[in-house]
Formats: C-alpha cells, sequence, structure tokens
C-alpha cells in the first residue's frame, strides 16, 4: 500500500510562507475567509487551513484560490 511521505521541515515552512501569502492578498483585497471560500466553492475552515500551512493544497485547488483572489497563480508561488 502506497503511503506518502512526510512533508520535510523546508517543505512545512515553504507552506507556511504560501498561506501566509494568501492571507496577505486575502485581507489586502478585504475579503473574508467566507468570501473567498464562497468565490470558489470552498468552506471557510479550508481556507483557514490553507492560510496556516496546515496542508499541501493541490495544484488544482491554488488555481482555484487564484481565480477566487483575481491573481495569476505564478504571482502566489513567487518567492516561494
Amino acid at each position: 500500500m502506497w503511503m506518502p511521505h512526510p512533508l520535510s521541515k523546508k517543505d512545512k515552512e515553504r507552506l507556511k510562507k504560501l498561506g501566509a501569502k494568501v492571507k496577505s492578498i486575502r485581507e489586502g483585497k478585504e475579503m473574508s475567509l467566507a468570501d473567498l471560500g464562497n468565490a470558489v466553492d470552498k468552506d471557510r475552515q479550508s481556507i483557514h487551513s490553507l492560510e496556516k500551512g496546515n496542508f499541501n493544497p493541490s495544484y488544482i485547488y491554488l488555481t482555484q484560490i487564484c481565480k477566487g483572489l483575481e491573481i495569476e497563480l505564478s504571482e502566489l508561488v513567487e518567492g516561494l
């Protein structure tokens, strides 16, 4: 049975930076967690978990978040 490898400390730090960037952009656009969640059909807890760096989002998830924030994926991941 396939088991995922645990994330390295460096990967965990990158997820926290990604989440902080999502939060910063969201707040800069004066959107609440619920606003962004509604825009991308995700619950606010899912968005909150992303912003805290608590999970490794898929490419599709990130593209949906970017669409909700009206930004390009490259803007979100730049510098990570």
